[in-house]
């Protein structure tokens, strides 16, 4: 959703309507996660997607028919083994997906959405799914407000609580109430939507590699820095247009700067004035991924500094050196790759095998 919000802010300033499919559930092998959207705008213009092909022309006139009706569908697409050719997933999985209609009358929080998430503020949508509630209403919850409402005020004062706690956590899921927002009851079934801002990846060493790895950290949409002391090396000419680049001593810039548990720090510096009063602070707080590049011998190095310096055997665990996939990389952009796709693997528990190799479904299965 995130990424054609630009698009539908559009479409909302201008009063144009337009059907947006939101995927709510998953099932198996499913191609795409809660929360992937397609929408159909002026002109039958398509932005986004929600299954990665398979579906799309069934969702295109889907979208059309609920802007003509004015009315939500909930439609769920699979896999047939009786008819090949009927509008499924090849892939084996399911997903469930709500279609609504947004106007600027039946969805006025929308454009205060859209700017929140392009600012980085915090924001979760809650949409009415089924149950004894208007299907499609939306409730917008921000950390110190909301704005919409889901049809009963106990329901937008329950939801709304626990839209606020899933937005720390970033999370996308479906959650179950009473018709007035019991919490023992389960009638109502209403998907939240989180936007968190985007994690954080802090890149320290202002060298070629550095250079590689902004560039596919800014591609997987990561807010990045790079950060070294030497103002020769860390000029923005050099890194990528998104890319934050500071002048400071890595271990003092990272002292100085938040960090959560999605954030990716790689220690590149290569050099222990650098990388060793820097990893002692960066494995001491929270992070998704903490890699440092270097030979064999210049981790084995580095951990006998890091040791003399007091970090506990836990702490050490932490870090990924050398960083990256083994995968044979050379050049800076495949060492990237590499790194890259540690950090992916990592993530969500993959194993960083080929897929030839393995067994099972491909894509994590839904809970």
């Amino acid at each position: 959703m995130r990424e054609i919000l630009p698009a539908l802010a559009r479409w909302h300033a201008a009063g144009i309507p337009f059907g947006l499919a939101t995927v709510v559930a998953v099932s198996r092998s499913a191609p795409r996660g809660p929360g992937a959207a397609m929408a159909v705008g002026p002109d039958d213009e398509v932005v986004g997607s929600v299954s990665g092909g398979c579906v799309e022309g069934a969702v295109f006139e889907l979208a059309r028919e609920v802007v003509a009706s004015g009315e939500p569908r909930l439609e769920t697409f699979g896999y047939s083994d009786e008819d090949a050719f009927a509008v499924g997933l090849t892939c084996g999985g399911e997903i469930t997906l709500l279609v609504r209609p947004v106007t600027a009358a039946s969805d006025p929080a929308f454009g205060a959405v859209a700017a929140s998430v392009a600012a980085g503020e915090p924001v979760t949508v809650a949409t009415v799914v089924a149950g004894p509630a208007p299907r499609g209403a939306t409730l917008a919850v921000w950390p110190d407000r909301a704005a919409g409402t889901l049809g009963a005020g106990g329901l937008d004062v329950a939801v709304s609580a626990d839209a606020r706690g899933e937005l720390a956590l970033g999370a996308s899921l479906q959650r179950h109430y009473g018709p007035h927002g019991e919490r023992r009851a389960d009638e109502v079934t209403v998907f939240l939507q989180s936007f968190a801002p985007p994690p954080r990846m802090l890149v320290f060493g202002a060298i070629d590699y550095a250079a590689a790895v902004a560039r596919i950290g800014d591609f997987l949409g990561y807010r990045v820095t790079v950060c070294d002391a030497r103002p020769v090396f860390a000029t923005p000419r050099r890194f990528p247009a998104g890319a934050e680049v500071v002048v400071e001593w890595p271990h003092r810039y990272l002292a100085a700067t938040g960090t959560d548990d999605r954030t990716v720090i790689c220690v590149l510096t290569h050099d222990p004035k650098f990388d060793v009063p820097l990893l002692q602070e960066a494995l001491r707080r929270p992070a998704a991924y903490i890699g440092a590049m270097g030979s064999r011998k210049t981790h084995a190095e580095r951990r006998e500094r890091l040791t003399e310096a007091g970090l506990t055997e836990a702490e050490l665990s932490r870090l990924r050196s050398p960083l990256g996939l083994d995968l044979g990389a050379r050049t800076p952009e495949e060492v990237a790759v590499s790194v890259a796709a540690e950090i992916v693997a990592l993530r969500w528990g993959g194993s960083g095998a080929p897929l030839t190799g393995t067994a099972g479904a491909i894509h994590p299965t839904a809970v």
